[in-house]
């Protein structure tokens, strides 16, 4: 992969985050990583508001690795603002979530997320998660270009 797409990761729990930018380092990944902790602050990354008007601080992911369960806004609210505006609904969302529910599961596919991961338990389950999200998504599929104008 020669281009640098932005990753934009949204995550509140540390550990988790810790262990996805671990995993993306392990792979040799050289994406630049952006983190939003909760639901609003990814909206405002996504939008450009408050703190993340300046576009050099907050470039157009062309990915979206999104929590299910946030504080706030959570992660399906979110993925719904996404999909239903027609400036963003082109960036992948790839909901990478503990939860197991059936019903979570099939509300995020109706929604419009193009994956649903669950989190792995241990550092080797994210390297392998990792790992299979970079082929697919870094090295098979042709992604959206993160320097899209803002909406």
């Amino acid at each position: 992969m020669t281009e640098r797409h932005p990753i934009l990761i949204v995550e509140d729990n540390d550990y988790d985050f810790d262990q996805t930018v671990r995993a993306f380092q392990a792979s040799r990944m050289a994406n630049p990583i952006f983190r939003c902790v909760n639901g609003d602050d990814a909206l405002d990354f996504l939008y450009r508001r408050g703190e993340y008007s300046d576009p050099a601080s907050a470039p157009r992911p062309s990915i979206v690795l999104l929590d299910l369960k946030l504080p706030g806004t959570d992660g399906y609210e979110v993925l719904e603002i996404v999909k239903a505006d027609p400036e963003l609904r082109s960036i992948p969302v790839v909901m990478l979530t503990t939860s197991e529910d059936e019903r979570d599961i099939q509300a995020c596919y109706r929604a419009g997320a193009n994956t649903y991961i669950r989190k792995p338990v241990t550092f080797d389950g994210y390297l392998e998660a990792v790992q299979r999200l970079e082929q697919y998504w870094f090295q098979i599929a042709v992604l959206p270009d993160g320097n899209l104008p803002a909406p």
